[in-house]
């Protein structure tokens, strides 16, 4: 008598199947490791740089609408008003990413 989740009718047990599913996947992962192996450092470093650029204008993004935003609730909080400067504020810092990310791609389109 067998506990449940010890083994299946078959007499497999969960390592067994585990360790068949890990190499099943193994297997379907190996095509995209010799892709990879196969560039060269320079196509890596281009791949890794545009990477990274556009993480970098998205943060920019988002992190000129935070703080426009939590400028603008700090005022309103401060100054006991209605949420008007974080409308405003907010709509500033929609601006400001928006700049920032123009400013990046015209970076991007003279290199």
């Amino acid at each position: 008598m067998s506990l449940p989740g010890n083994g299946d009718q078959d007499g497999e047990t969960s390592r067994d199947r585990l360790r068949r599913r890990l190499d099943e996947l193994e297997r379907k992962l190996e095509p995209e490791r010799d892709e990879r192996q196969g560039m060269s450092d320079k196509e890596r470093a281009r791949r890794s740089s545009a990477l990274g650029k556009a993480f970098r204008i998205s943060t920019e993004l988002v992190a000129g609408v935070f703080v426009g935003g939590f400028i603008g609730w700090l005022l309103d909080r401060w100054l006991g008003t209605l949420p008007l400067f974080l409308i405003v504020f907010l709509l500033f810092g929609i601006a400001a990413g928006f700049l920032n990310v123009v400013r990046e791609a015209r970076k991007m389109s003279e290199e």
